[in-house]
């Protein structure tokens, strides 16, 4: 018979699977989306409106997803996100062979939509994990999405010619069957007794005001925010700004490749660092090395420079990403965890989306150089808080259990 212990790392795997395969979705729509977009937009600054309405889609679909959740279980709510992921691959892939900018960019929400479930996989991981497992199992989850990246760039490459009048439609087809995939995955889990239901049951949490006025609360979800969208801006505009100086397809999705093996390969050791010296501290490595991107990405426009810089970003991300979900959950008991989750992922996908609708802009209209030199200011800030906080913190640890 499993005992809890097994039962955190069964599902811990199963969710890290499911995060490969979930994780090749934005990858698809971040290394493409950008590329299609130049195609059939009417202008260059619209380039990056699907990858913007991705993250829209993220942002708006992480409350009703909390909801299901609360109502379905997270089985069902996985299993409706998975169909929601097959969908979203038809559509982009009908908008590409139709030629219309406006069906390929419903197919992009609804991949947003389909990436408001995934979010939560890491969640899921941690909610009926013991204090000193969650760390490895939201890590370990993470970790999926390493595969994901390898899975996203050989879907890319291996599609690319499929339909040669049609470009990456054939990718976007594929990303319906990666989805499909999840759903053996999500029949597969047990997580027990958790967010079922709680929407029948009285709350007997604290009032959300009272969480989110938390000085720990608010730094982790400004961590939270300042590391997602800081990579995510950086990483919308890098394929667009490669192929515009003169950089292949071939080479800009490599570059992807190389961030997004960045972004998830350290989790397999990223719990044990959190571990060895604290969540803010990690959390606090993880905002410099966003910042140092920025200062690569300044120096040249060679291939190495693109590359190298979104290294140091996916570095960054994870670190930055993973301490700062790490923070969020010391801020709430079990019975407060589906609401402060849903507010965590709601403010951070929200101001992400913001900045993808942005990136586009910015890119066409202040170059390369003006998409990284915003970003150094905003990693000063946030590593000046966290850095307040971790001297505040070892003289009167925060927990809210």
């Amino acid at each position: 018979m499993s005992t809890p212990a097994d039962q955190s790392r069964r599902n811990a795997f199963i969710l890290s699977g499911m995060q490969a395969l979930g994780g090749a979705n934005p990858a698809l729509v971040v290394a493409l989306s950008s590329l299609v977009g130049q195609k059939m937009a009417s202008s260059t600054d619209l380039a990056t409106l699907p990858v913007g309405i991705f993250n829209l889609g993220l942002a708006i679909g992480i409350l009703p997803a909390a909801y299901l959740m609360r109502r379905l279980g997270r089985q069902g709510g996985y299993i409706i996100g998975a169909l929601l992921g097959v969908g979203a691959g038809l559509l982009a892939a009908a908008g590409i062979y139709s030629l219309s900018f406006t069906l390929f960019c419903v197919g992009t929400l609804f991949a947003g939509l389909y990436a408001s479930y995934v979010q939560s996989y890491r969640f899921a991981a941690a909610d009926h994990a013991s204090e000193t497992f969650r760390p490895k199992a939201i890590s370990w989850v993470m970790a999926g999405g390493l595969l994901g990246a390898i899975i996203a760039t050989q879907t890319i490459i291996h599609t690319q010619d499929i339909w040669p009048d049609h470009p990456f439609a054939a990718a976007f087809l594929a990303q319906a069957i990666l989805a499909a995939l999840v759903l053996p995955f999500a029949f597969a889990l047990r997580l027990g007794r958790g967010t079922r239901n709680e929407v029948k049951t009285p709350y007997t949490g604290r009032p959300l005001r009272e969480i989110a006025s938390n000085s720990y609360f608010l730094i982790a979800v400004l961590a939270g925010v300042a590391s997602y969208v800081l990579m995510n801006f950086l990483m919308t505009a890098s394929p667009l700004a490669m192929v515009m100086h003169g950089h292949s397809l071939k080479e800009s999705t490599l570059g992807i490749q190389w961030h997004i093996l960045a972004m998830f390969g350290p989790s397999f050791f990223t719990g044990n660092l959190i571990k060895r010296f604290g969540k803010i501290p990690v959390t606090f490595a993880g905002v410099l090395l966003l910042g140092l991107a920025s200062i690569v990405a300044l120096l040249g426009m060679t291939v190495p420079h693109f590359w190298f810089s979104l290294i140091l970003l996916g570095l960054g991300w994870n670190f930055g990403f993973i301490g700062a979900t790490n923070m969020v959950v010391d801020c709430y008991r079990p019975e407060e965890r589906g609401r402060v989750q849903a507010l965590n992922d709601f403010i951070i996908f929200t101001c992400v989306a913001l900045s993808s609708f942005t990136s586009g802009h910015v890119l066409a209209v202040y170059g390369w150089y003006g998409v990284n030199t915003w970003t150094l200011p905003v990693s000063a800030v946030v590593m000046l808080a966290l850095a307040w906080l971790y001297f505040k913190n070892k003289r009167q640890p925060y927990f809210a259990r």
